[in-house]
């Protein structure tokens, strides 16, 4: 076995694809969510805005967007879109994963904040803020604390979703240990190998994100 992972995995330092590939893996999630979580905020706010124009749109964007299946949209993005453009694949990647997870972010983010009680709401008002500055200082931090598992969740099944990144040719995780497949002639190893490392990434963050969550709700009751 271990002869076999070695002549597989080690041997033409075909481990370093694994790592590239992982390396890319990780940099289109985090664009990504940073994408969504940027998009997110903004159509939250217009979902929740007393303007019927700016609750449509957001309306429309989530809709479409969590409408359609990701791999989908990954390629409209990039043979339909962008493809005049002539953009760098990664770079539509990245595109594509954030605008898809910013629709899931609206979601979120606007569940978030329609679950604080609406009485703190009024007592912000009470005390002479605006609607602005009662948003901002009393609204908004109670609702990431509430929004916070469920974004986490996003990161984590945003991280498994880039494997359909190799639809359009992006040497992710996944397509590092089809490569290796392919050059190899063996399926089990690579392939069981970039189980496991997704394995460990969705475990270690879940890990981390619920220390995160533990720490909140400690800070929360002092």
């Amino acid at each position: 076995m271990f002869q076999s992972f070695y002549d597989t995995m080690i041997s033409g330092d075909r481990w370093v694809l694994i790592l590239q590939g992982l390396g890319v893996t990780v940099l289109i999630a985090i664009c990504a969510i940073l994408i969504g979580t940027v998009l997110g905020c903004i159509f939250a706010l217009f979902k929740i805005s007393s303007s019927k124009i700016l609750r449509g749109i957001a309306n429309f964007y989530t809709t479409v967007i969590r409408g359609i299946p990701l791999a989908t949209q990954l390629m409209i993005f990039y043979f339909v879109v962008f493809a005049p453009l002539g953009l760098d694949r990664l770079f539509v990647a990245i595109l594509a994963y954030g605008i898809n997870s910013g629709a899931y972010c609206t979601e979120i983010f606007r569940a978030g904040i329609q679950g604080v009680d609406i009485g703190q709401t009024e007592a912000g008002r009470s005390l002479g803020l605006n609607k602005a500055q009662t948003l901002i200082k009393i609204v908004l931090p109670q609702a990431v604390k509430t929004a916070l598992p469920t974004y986490t969740s996003e990161f984590i099944v945003l991280i498994k979703e880039t494997s359909v990144a190799s639809f359009i040719a992006v040497t992710d995780l996944t397509k590092a240990g089809d490569m290796i497949r392919n050059a190899t002639y063996n399926a089990w190893i690579p392939l069981l190998t970039c189980a496991v490392i997704y394995l460990c990434l969705t475990l270690g963050l879940t890990k981390l994100f619920a220390i995160l969550e533990k720490r909140l709700a400690k800070s929360d009751r002092h």
